[in-house]
């Protein structure tokens, strides 16, 4: 119920940030009038920051507040970014307001999956996966309602009223959680108290970390620094790649490991890439798919309800979450009947095909584009809703099953930093997806195919790699402890 909040409030917000940074700022609900491919940059940047959030979240959660707390204060700041955006001001507060939603997203999101792993302890891994199969469903509730409502409100009424609501739902989200913490396990993880020298050094990181931030930000505020967002976008996307490397290397070179955890950590690593690479394609719901929902979609359907005559583009957003809500169940008896079969197709199989999937979803709409082009017309509805549902059957044998898996994998004092690794993948790929985005969002129709051909060929070639490593990679995940 906690997640299905934060989902409603995220992906309330997220339905309508583009087509809210795109609009003019001299229409009758005035955005931000951006170009579209500033507007990818800025969607890459707060999404990647906010999957960035969850590796310092994690670390918070095992070594200071625990599990439960995070969760909770989590949720109060997030609310408190949602309420920022909705205030009428300049650029510079609406910037703010996002950067605070990625600080609430990153201590809620990954505390709220280690609290999930603690109920399923000491149980087979299928029951597991099937356990976080629902877990999923209750994420996308939340997200499957958001757009219909703050999508709505955002892009027919006002967008500020748009991030009001997102805001209140997860204050409600708040409330219910702590109603309602009673029934979370008892034996949650507990924080690692940090040595006196450990205290030291994370001060003099963090002092330093602020440093470079204050600096950064005055001398770009200042003018004496030029950068734009895009390239700002660029060098986020770099560094994150970089501080995985750093990240799984310590943990590989440094940490004092067992030759079992060594083993598990190498292949949650292995799980990190095929996560980036997916939702740098999937990411870009957000951006390419609600762009090619606004200009190449027919939305005549229900268009009398609204003053264009056409519903709003940001309902596309709720295909997604309602394929889940619909399959997650099939999916989680699935991999238990497989189970009790001895025919489970394990963990890299499972992943394998769903980049397949999710590269079959481009191809979608590539044909799509391609009639586009040859007759002039819109593209019916029924395009964008195949393509949807090949990237859910997709998400539905990648993501649920990745984060079951990092719970199981990972070495049980690093639990929350492994799950904000896994989050970190995230991160990247909505990066490159906000970045890819605003890139195709910007080029007229006759290009198009071609884009969506490159992103087919990603998704289906790195899957059919994937597949072809699963016997070695199957043999690492048994390695002993």
């Amino acid at each position: 119920m906690t997640e299905l909040f934060e989902r409603f409030t995220y992906y309330g917000m997220r339905s309508v940030l583009v087509l809210f940074l795109v609009a003019a700022t001299d229409a009758s609900n005035p955005g931000l009038g951006m170009d579209r491919t500033t507007a990818g940059a800025v969607y890459g940047l707060y999404t990647g920051a906010v999957y960035l959030g969850s590796l310092p979240g994690g670390w918070i959660a095992d070594r200071l507040i625990g599990p439960r707390r995070a969760v909770l204060w989590g949720a109060l700041i997030t609310m408190l970014g949602n309420f920022i955006l909705a205030i009428p001001a300049s650029a510079s507060v609406f910037y703010f307001g996002l950067a605070v939603i990625a600080v609430g997203v990153g201590l809620l999101k990954p505390n709220a999956t280690v609290l999930v792993g603690a109920l399923y302890d000491g149980q087979p891994g299928a029951r597991r996966d099937a356990g976080f199969s629902i877990f999923y469903v209750g994420i996308n509730l939340g997200a499957l309602v958001a757009p219909l409502i703050a999508g709505t409100i955002g892009e027919t009424f006002n967008w500020r009223l748009g991030f009001l609501a997102a805001g209140v739902g997860m204050g409600a989200g708040a409330i219910q959680y702590k109603l309602t913490e009673g029934y979370l396990p008892d034996a949650e993880p507990q924080p690692t108290k940090l040595s006196a020298a450990a205290r030291r050094r994370m001060g003099r990181l963090s002092a330093l970390f602020l440093a470079f931030v204050l600096i950064f930000a005055t001398l770009t505020l200042t003018g004496i620094v030029q950068i734009s967002v895009l390239s700002l976008a660029k060098i986020f996307g770099t560094a994150l790649i970089g501080l995985a490397v750093f990240f799984f290397l310590n943990l590989l070179l440094v940490a004092r490991l067992t030759r079992g955890e060594r083993a598990h950590v190498g292949v949650i690593a292995i799980l990190f890439v095929c996560s980036a690479l997916f939702w740098a394609g999937s990411g870009q719901h957000a951006t390419t798919f609600n762009l090619f929902a606004l200009d190449y979609t027919d939305r005549s359907s229900f268009g009398h309800l609204f003053r264009e005559g056409v519903h709003p583009a940001s309902w596309y957003q709720s295909i997604n979450p309602i394929f889940i809500v619909l399959f997650a169940p099939f999916f989680a008896w699935l991999w238990v009947a497989l189970g009790a079969r001895n025919r489970d197709p394990g963990i890299p199989v499972k992943f394998g095909l769903g980049l397949i999937l999710q590269g079959l979803g481009f191809l979608v709409l590539m044909l799509a584009a391609q009639l586009i082009v040859a007759t002039g017309n819109q593209a019916a509805p029924t395009w964008l809703l195949m393509a949807y549902l090949l990237h859910t059957f997709g998400e539905l044998c990648l993501s649920p099953v990745g984060l079951s898996t990092v719970t199981k994998l990972a070495p049980a004092r690093y639990a929350g930093q492994m799950i904000g690794t896994w989050f970190l993948g995230t991160a990247v790929g909505n990066v490159f997806a906000g970045l890819i985005g605003g890139h195709v969002g910007s080029l007229d129709a006759a290009t198009l195919p071609e884009q969506f051909l490159l992103m087919t060929v990603t998704g289906v070639g790195s899957g059919v790699l994937m597949l072809a490593f699963a016997g070695p990679i199957r043999n690492w995940i048994g390695t002993a402890q």
